[in-house]
């Protein structure tokens, strides 16, 4: 691109012609004028890293609260290892890999304090209300919560960026607008009003990419905390059928090495089979479907992007492996059921008397409908961290379990 600051460059490599082209973004909901030194999925890239939200992550359970230890992964770090699944598939695919690691990074922002455990309980206090969902949050910071900007609330991402975070996973409704999954969340549908998104479609390639290196990366992740934790042995990963056979190719190959580097060995190697079997795998869908633009890779009536049939078949069982043996572990179930009752209980404090939220959150709702006030106290909890969460539940009770 060439302009007053001369023949510049912005990382440019050649891109397959399925992939996003930021020349032809389809905009942003309110006009801007575009910056002269960055793409509009670099800018969409740098605003998601400069968000308050995204500095919250760092205080957000993936797994383990994250007081429990320095060297757990929170929200921030994981989304962290995604974005990097995600360049390293989009690179090799020849996608925009600002786009892939732009969704990458902000797909995480709507969870709530202490992961699945806030947002279920976060679901279940909304139920009259239309529920709470963390990909709808998410959408709600970057599109309202946020507020940073002159002219605008939330980031003012460009459609491609907010359709990634939106169907990241998929397609929310068929042709006739009805959700694939039950009804689509509210805030989605809000949206949707104002910028269409175009929920019966698949979202870009680059899209795809941040969502199986999700996949990859609490895969493989939550068994080096599951190890450090003591929940998890590399015994007991013997008879999964990825990860055993990996750890019999490096107790092979390393009979005396102890087991924080074996685990370690086996992570990389892990993250190393997987990202190459979605390069191959996707590859031949790319062959066999030859899809000439981004719009006939949303077009396709299938995700392009995805593991082998066979490494297909071991993810499902390395899945239900971690949740059997990790995440209903005796010990996280009795951390889940206390900070259960942390979100349930502050819900209800704020929901019965705004005034116990800070200013900005509380003005105008002791008048609110309740649907209103509901969604207005979400929003505010949703937004804590772990460590907000438990602050505010000692401000407010008498007795906070310490989740240790």
């Amino acid at each position: 691109m060439t302009n007053e600051l001369g023949d510049i460059g912005f990382g440019y490599r050649p891109r397959a012609a399925y992939a996003s082209d930021p020349a032809k973004s389809r905009g942003r909901l309110f006009d801007e004028v575009e910056s002269p030194t960055r793409t509009p999925f670099q800018r969409d890239r740098d605003r998601i890293i400069h968000s308050t939200a995204f500095r919250r992550l760092k205080h957000k359970t993936q797994v383990f609260v994250a007081h429990e230890g320095d060297h757990y992964r929170t929200r921030l770090t994981h989304s962290i290892e995604v974005a990097q699944i995600a360049r390293a598939l989009a690179r090799a695919l020849r996608g925009d890999e600002d786009l892939a690691e732009a969704v990458a990074l902000v797909h995480d922002f709507g969870h709530t304090p202490f992961g699945h455990t806030g947002e279920d309980a976060l679901n279940e206090k909304m139920a009259a209300w239309g529920g709470f969902d963390h990909n709808a949050q998410s959408l709600r910071v970057v599109t309202r919560l946020e507020r940073r900007y002159a002219e605008f609330d939330g980031l003012n991402l460009t459609w491609e960026t907010l359709e990634g975070l939106v169907k990241h996973n998929g397609p929310l409704t068929d042709a006739k607008g009805k959700g694939l999954k039950g009804r689509v969340p509210q805030a989605i549908r809000d949206y949707f009003e104002l910028h269409d998104l175009e929920l019966d479609r698949f979202a870009g390639i680059e899209a795809q990419c941040a969502a199986i290196a999700d996949d990859i990366a609490y895969n493989t992740h939550d068994i080096d905390d599951g190890l450090r934790a003591g929940l998890l042995t590399l015994d007991m990963l013997e008879g999964v059928s990825l990860p055993g056979s990996i750890l019999k190719g490096v107790r092979q190959r390393y009979p005396a090495l102890d087991d924080v580097r074996t685990g370690h060995e086996l992570m990389r190697r892990q993250i190393t089979i997987m990202v190459e079997d979605v390069i191959v795998s996707t590859t031949a869908n790319l062959a066999r479907i030859k899809p000439d633009s981004a719009e006939a890779v949303r077009a396709a009536g299938e995700t392009m992007v995805s593991f082998s049939a066979e490494t297909a078949v071991w993810e499902k069982e390395l899945k239900a492996f971690l949740y059997k043996h990790l995440y209903r572990h005796a010990d996280v179930m009795r951390v889940r059921a206390e900070a259960d009752q942390i979100v349930r209980d502050l819900f209800d404090v704020y929901f019965a008397d705004p005034r116990a939220m800070p200013d900005g959150w509380r003005e105008g709702l002791d008048r609110a409908e309740d649907r209103v006030k509901a969604r207005s106290v979400a929003d505010f909890l949703a937004g804590m961290t772990d460590t907000y969460a438990l602050k505010e539940h000692r401000r407010l009770f008498d007795h906070t379990p310490d989740l240790s």
